[in-house]
């Protein structure tokens, strides 16, 4: 393969809008190429290629190692892209399943029909924001893990773990002991099956981490994120006492501060290092507006070139 596009600034900092050159097909773009060119970025807005589902379903997967969901959306074109669907209120910054032990290296969209106004994806970069904090919020996050947790219903577990294993467990034949193997024996994650089928976790992380791509931190999590299909996660510190107001004030203000949006264009794909770089929404002004969302992890075979990307950058 080789690199056929051009490659300009987007927004205030480091993420990058890519146009092609010649073919306009995304299976043109070296995967090692846009890893490199995603690891200094954070997230990229790919416009004018050709990306109906068929051509973002293959982008996806050249350069995953495995594809993951959300249990409560629909597959749309097989089983990469789901149908984005969260209502119409704005959506706060999260990372997508940053509030369970599930989340994804990767987060994509595809943009089919953009809104006639309003409706942006937001993004705000991590580390900006970590490099941005006062000297209290940066001692306190620094060594402070937070913790969710939360119920979720069975059929919505039980349909991950479906999907998880591949479809090796029918849905009726899954069990809560398929769910704790999902697990593993992380001790970030303590699992609890209810009377009605539901279960309860919690999950440990640290608010402020290192990413996919290297060791400088980020304050990167899903404090301010949404619960449009799910109960509402507590989040704490992960000693369960209450994460001070005044430090929740000072990152609101300062996500505020730092949030950039992605104007959508009807067959635009973005690509988002979802352990680095916040996502969200504006209101959805115009419900005409179709988005599709996919998560995955990233090829290991490509993580070196991410690495190398980052190094150069």
């Amino acid at each position: 393969m080789t690199t056929i596009a051009d490659v300009e600034p987007y927004g205030a900092a480091t993420g990058r809008l890519v146009l092609p050159t010649g073919d306009r097909s995304l299976g043109a773009l070296d995967p090692a190429w846009v890893t490199g060119l995603l690891a200094d970025a954070g997230f990229l807005l790919f416009r004018g290629f050709r990306t109906d589902l068929e051509e973002f379903t293959s982008f996806v997967k050249a350069h995953s190692s495995r594809i993951t969901l959300d249990p409560a959306r629909s597959f749309h074109g097989g089983e990469v892209a789901q149908k984005v669907d969260a209502g119409t209120v704005a959506v706060g910054l999260h990372l997508e399943n940053g509030n369970s032990p599930f989340g994804p290296d990767l987060t994509w969209f595809l943009c089919e029909k953009a809104a006639a106004s309003g409706s942006q994806t937001t993004v705000c970069d991590g580390y900006r924001v970590w490099d941005a904090a006062s000297d209290t919020a940066r001692e306190v996050f620094g060594v402070k893990d937070i913790m969710y947790s939360r119920r979720v219903e069975e059929p919505k577990w039980k349909a991950f773990v479906c999907h998880q294993t591949e479809g090796r467990k029918a849905f009726d034949d899954v069990t809560f002991a398929d769910m704790k193997d999902l697990v593993g024996g992380s001790v970030s994650t303590t699992l609890q099956l209810n009377d009605d089928g539901s279960i309860h976790y919690a999950y440990r992380v640290g608010a402020v981490h290192p990413t996919l791509f290297g060791s400088r931190l980020s304050w990167a999590n899903s404090v301010f994120g949404p619960s449009y299909n799910y109960e509402a996660p507590r989040i704490t510190f992960a000693d369960g006492t209450e994460i001070p107001e005044e430090l929740l004030a000072e990152f609101r203000r300062l996500t505020e501060e730092l949030t950039e949006e992605l104007d959508w264009q009807d067959g635009d794909v973005a690509l988002i290092d979802n352990t680095r770089v916040m996502h969200g929404r504006r209101e959805i002004l115009d419900t005409g507006r179709t988005i599709y969302n996919a998560q995955s992890y990233l090829d290991p075979a490509l993580l070196a070139a991410g690495r190398d990307g980052r190094a150069q950058a």
